[in-house]
């Protein structure tokens, strides 16, 4: 599986908000990225509030 086409500094903030390692978030498939993000900010929000 290639890696994700996305810059470093996309990857790295990435990272750091899903606590994930770099290379993790390099192959881990687009769509669950993208579901794991909606889930930190839902989280994230409902700690805010």
């Amino acid at each position: 599986m290639r890696p994700n086409q996305i810059s470093l500094e996309t990857a790295q903030m990435m990272a750091e908000k899903l606590n994930m390692p770099l290379e993790h978030v390099m192959h881990t498939p687009p769509h669950i990225l993208m579901a794991k993000l909606q889930q930190a900010e839902a989280e994230k929000s409902g700690e805010e509030e």
